[in-house]
């Protein structure tokens, strides 16, 4: 897919994906949502009380790593108002820029990735350069359409590894004072991918593209150290919990936001989702708008021997996001 789209074919594409999402994911539910549908993404610019002051605060229902009891959270909800002003704003940012305004280097298909190995007392969380280097590669695969696990759509993203550092503090390897120390150690300008690997009870927190201007020391993604390709947990570790956090910080929501209702997750065609799936169910259905559940895209809470692949209007709403916030 090209990168290097024209003001027009933007705007164009842009309206077609914002409203188009609305339209095909409001439906009744089949069953209740048992969980936030922003669990591990930052807020949107309306005020709040953030995590730390930040905009990084839980909210209910995420994603957390295996042997943690309980639904647990890791940021707020953002409402079915702000997500239609985020919509209406990017649409604002894509028609207004310019060609030729993106800074030079800023591409979407090669993301430079600043990795932070957050190490605890004993070396515990101190994974290797071998380790890391196959979490990029997890990264290049699964947006690039040839997942271990079967063939996707290759979205044209790829990422590039621009830099490792380890710091041997126990607390922030247990993620306390995380705005400090992201704000210590952020390396790029919004266009870097920054990734700090943590031990805490989640499998992985992000930042959404919007946020950057508001609070750029801490854009990027806390990954739960142990979910990377080799690691410890159990069903989570192919790296492609950093797959599923790099899409919300490139735009995506989760393919059950907002559960059945307008206007979803922002994509024309992915299917309405009531709630987070577990496992590969396969032939779930949790509501009565057409198709089954994506249990398959990343973006959902699927094993990641379940994953395979983002839809074309998730790699369109990507690279308009890219447009409008990382560019």
């Amino acid at each position: 897919m090209t990168r290097t789209l024209l003001r027009a074919a933007f705007a164009a594409a842009l309206a077609t994906t914002l409203t188009a999402g609305a339209a095909s994911t409001a439906a009744a539910p089949v069953a209740a949502s048992t969980g936030s549908a922003t669990a591990d993404c930052t807020g949107a610019d309306a005020g709040h009380a953030g995590h730390e002051g930040h905009a990084d605060e839980p909210a209910a229902g995420a994603r957390v790593r295996p042997g943690q009891a309980g639904s647990k959270a890791d940021t707020r909800e953002v409402s079915r108002s702000e997500q239609k002003r985020i919509d209406a704003r990017t649409r604002q940012l894509v028609q207004d820029r310019r060609e030729g305004a993106a800074a030079a280097g800023n591409s979407i298909a090669s993301i430079p990735v600043y990795v932070h190995v957050m190490v605890g007392r004993g070396g515990v969380g101190n994974v290797t350069d071998a380790q890391v280097t196959q979490q990029v590669a997890v990264l290049n695969q699964t947006y690039g359409g040839a997942d271990v696990n079967g063939a996707g759509r290759n979205t044209g993203v790829a990422f590039r590894l621009a830099g490792t550092d380890r710091i041997v503090n126990d607390a922030y390897h247990q993620d306390k004072q995380s705005a400090k120390y992201r704000a210590e150690t952020r390396q790029g300008g919004r266009n870097a991918l920054n990734i700090w690997l943590v031990d805490f009870d989640y499998l992985g927190i992000a930042t959404f593209p919007w946020d950057y201007t508001r609070q750029p020391r801490i854009d990027g993604i806390r990954v739960q150290y142990s979910s990377l390709p080799g690691g410890s947990a159990t069903n989570y570790n192919l790296g492609e919990t950093a797959t599923h956090e790099a899409g919300h910080w490139l735009g995506l929501y989760h393919t059950f936001q907002g559960g059945c209702a307008d206007p979803g997750d922002s994509v024309g065609d992915t299917p309405a989702q009531a709630s987070p799936s577990t496992g590969c169910p396969i032939g779930r259905d949790s509501c009565t708008a057409p198709g089954l559940d994506p249990i398959r895209n990343y973006m959902d809470y699927s094993y990641d021997s379940c994953y395979t692949t983002f839809s074309a209007g998730q790699d369109s709403r990507m690279d308009q996001m890219w447009a409008a916030y990382r560019a």
